[in-house]
């Protein structure tokens, strides 16, 4: 098996998978519009390709695995827009093609269960985006496609003891509201184990096994760290970003039943209070 990646919007998702893969012998080649990150990402055992590099049209031809996690616009998806031809023209070639996309598309269920096979009705800008981002992949003939709808994603430097600790967290409580959430190293588990096993156009939830309020998950990241409790804030009153706000705008539990029957996948944190805890253990937060 040609072990060659090429990430295209190598943000946080990737960046874990990259550990995975790195060690295990795989070249990787990750795509940035900022070239002072280069330095890093060569660091991290990973080869960057600026955005604007004219050999990036001869990777995205060429490369047999191609992870993309770019967020798509107004216009559409900025890979499509760009490689349209280069993904039709050499889909047959490809061994796999990974799209990171969202939960968001399944919108709001009013805390209802959804699976792979729900109907889509994203309420947000964000979710309408996506899905239509993943109609666009998906019409590519013979694209061995993968889509992957990642839940809530936290994990080393993503979560929620730094505000906890300076006393900006709060306890927002909009009754009924709950949310999925997802690791960043099951994602990356996740993703691993779909390459080494493709299933062309599979679409997998990769979430973890508890769907919780999102005031749990503040209340127990002050009682690890030992401190009171954040105030109990109601969502009308709430001090909130636009975007922040928006994503109280869906309640869902999402199942995750597939990617471990399909995948074999056995959580690392199969919940949010295992996940804290490692993280606090190895204060990476």
């Amino acid at each position: 098996m040609n072990k060659s990646l090429l990430s295209l919007g190598h943000g946080y998702s990737a960046a874990a998978l990259a550990k995975v893969l790195v060690p295990l012998g795989w070249t990787i080649y990750a795509t940035t519009r900022d070239a002072s990150k280069s330095t890093t990402l060569a660091r991290e055992g990973v080869n960057p390709i600026l955005w604007d590099d004219p050999q990036l049209e001869r990777l995205v031809s060429e490369t047999p695995n191609i992870l993309t996690s770019i967020a798509p616009t107004d216009d559409g998806d900025p890979v499509l827009a760009r490689f349209h031809t280069q993904f039709f023209d050499n889909a047959g070639r490809y061994r796999w093609v990974g799209y990171l996309s969202t939960t968001g598309v399944y919108g709001d269920r009013q805390g209802d269960w959804v699976d792979e096979t729900s109907t889509l009705t994203p309420t947000t800008i964000r979710g309408q985006r996506r899905q239509a981002a993943e109609a666009a992949w998906s019409a590519i003939p013979s694209l061995p496609l993968h889509i992957f709808r990642l839940a809530g994603i936290y994990g080393p430097g993503r979560g929620p003891f730094a505000k906890v600790r300076n006393g900006t967290a709060q306890r927002i409580i909009k009754p009924g509201q709950v949310f999925s959430r997802i690791h960043v190293e099951d994602i990356a588990q996740t993703v691993y184990a779909s390459i080494m096993t493709p299933k062309p156009t599979a679409i997998y939830n990769v979430c973890d096994d508890d769907p919780a309020p999102p005031q749990d998950v503040i209340a127990y990241a002050a009682d690890l760290l030992g401190l009171p409790q954040p105030d109990a804030v109601d969502f009308e009153d709430a001090l909130l970003s636009p975007m922040a706000r928006s994503f109280y705008a869906e309640s869902k539990r999402v199942s995750n039943d597939r990617i471990k029957h399909e995948l074999g996948i056995v959580l690392k944190y199969p919940d949010f209070r295992s996940g804290l805890e490692r993280m606090l253990a190895d204060e990476t937060d």
